[in-house]
C-alpha cells in the first residue's frame, strides 16, 4: 500500500507466511496452504474484498475511545459497586451475579490474590457486609488484572445499564463510525459486534450513545460466550451463527492477537488506529492492514 499516495492498496488478503512471529507459533492454516502474500500494509483507502458479505466489529479501541472505557466505565464499577450491591442484594438477578461471583472464585482458588466469597448464613447485617465486601474485594482483584471472566463482565452490565437509564454515562463513539455504518448498510452488508463487554453490555452502550440509539444499526451481537477473540474456533463459530464462510467476515479491531486468531480462520482483517490505543511494532505496522477511520474502507459495490 501507498501510504498518502492516490493509488489504492491491495485488498485484504491473509499473509501468514510473512505474519509478525507471536509469542507461540501459530496453528497450521484450515487449509494447509497459506495464502499469497501482499502488498505491504498502510493507511489509506482500503478496498473489501468482494466476497465479504459482512463487517465484524470490536468495540472499544475501534468504535469508541479506549478513554471511556478506561476512564469512564471501569471506573464507575470501582466507584460504586459497594452502593449497588447494597441497594439491590436482595433482588433476584443481584443474587445470581453474586452466585456466578462465587463460583468463580471457587474456580480461582489457585490463583494469587483471589477472594473468596462466603456463603450467608443469615445471621445478621454484620455478616452481610462482610460479604458484600468480599464480593467488592473480589470485583476490584478481576479488574486489577483486567479479567474477562462472564460472572464480572455480567455484573458490569448490570450496573452499566442503571447508569446509562439515569444518565449518569452516555456511550462516546467516534464520530465516524454511524456514517460509515449506515454507508455499509445501504451497500447491504451486514454489521454484527464482537466483544469482550457482555451483550448486555454492547447494547447499552450502543442504546444510550452520545449519537442517540443506533442500536437499528446492528444485525446481531457476540462476546466472549462465543469464545476468546484470542481463538480462532471463536470466528468460525460466529461465521456459522451468521449463516456464512469466515472468507465472508471483515473482523476490524485494534488488537493484533485478536487480528492474527481471526486471520487463522480465514477470516479478513484490518486493525484500526485510533487515538490512545497501544502501539503497534514495526513488523504489525508493515503486515497489517490499517485503517484510521471507518470512512477508508471502500466497498466494491461503491464503485
Amino acid at each position: 500500500m501507498i501510504r498518502g499516495g492516490s493509488a489504492r492498496p491491495g485488498p485484504l488478503r491473509s499473509r501468514r507466511a510473512e505474519r509478525p512471529q507471536p509469542p507461540k507459533p501459530p496453528p497450521p492454516h484450515s487449509s494447509g496452504v497459506p495464502r499469497a502474500p501482499r502488498a505491504a500494509a498502510a493507511m489509506g483507502v482500503l478496498p473489501v474484498p468482494a466476497e465479504v458479505r459482512a463487517i465484524l466489529l470490536d468495540i472499544e479501541g475501534t468504535i469508541t475511545p479506549i478513554a471511556f472505557v478506561k476512564e469512564t466505565l471501569f471506573p464507575y464499577i470501582k466507584d460504586n459497586v459497594k452502593e449497588y450491591l447494597r441497594a439491590h442484594w436482595e433482588e433476584e438477578e443481584c443474587q445470581r451475579d453474586v452466585g456466578l461471583l462465587r463460583k468463580q472464585a471457587q474456580e480461582d482458588s489457585s490463583l494469587d490474590g483471589v477472594v473468596p466469597i462466603p456463603l450467608e448464613s443469615g445471621s445478621g447485617e454484620e455478616e452481610l457486609e462482610q460479604v458484600i465486601q468480599a464480593v467488592v474485594d473480589n470485583v476490584h482483584w478481576q479488574m486489577s488484572l483486567d479479567r474477562k471472566t462472564t460472572a464480572l463482565k455480567q455484573l458490569q452490565g448490570h450496573m452499566w445499564r442503571a447508569a446509562y437509564a439515569t444518565g449518569h454515562i452516555k456511550g462516546e463513539i467516534f464520530e465516524d463510525v454511524v456514517p460509515a455504518i449506515r454507508k455499509w448498510r445501504e451497500a447491504g452488508m451486514k454489521v454484527y459486534i464482537y466483544s469482550s463487554g457482555s451483550i448486555e453490555a454492547q447494547k447499552l452502550l450502543f442504546g444510550y450513545s452520545t449519537e442517540g440509539d443506533i442500536l437499528e444499526l446492528f444485525d446481531g451481537h457476540f462476546d466472549t460466550k462465543i469464545g476468546p477473540k484470542v481463538e480462532s474456533e471463536s470466528y468460525r463459530r460466529i461465521a456459522a451463527s451468521i449463516g456464512c464462510t469466515t472468507t465472508n467476515i471483515l473482523f476490524l479491531t485494534d488488537v493484533p492477537r485478536e487480528a492474527n486468531a481471526a486471520e487463522e480462520a480465514d477470516t479478513h482483517v484490518a486493525v484500526v488506529i485510533r487515538p490512545g490505543n497501544a502501539g503497534l511494532t514495526d513488523d504489525e505496522k508493515s503486515y497489517y492492514s490499517l485503517i484510521s477511520s471507518f470512512t477508508e474502507l471502500f466497498l466494491p459495490s461503491s464503485t
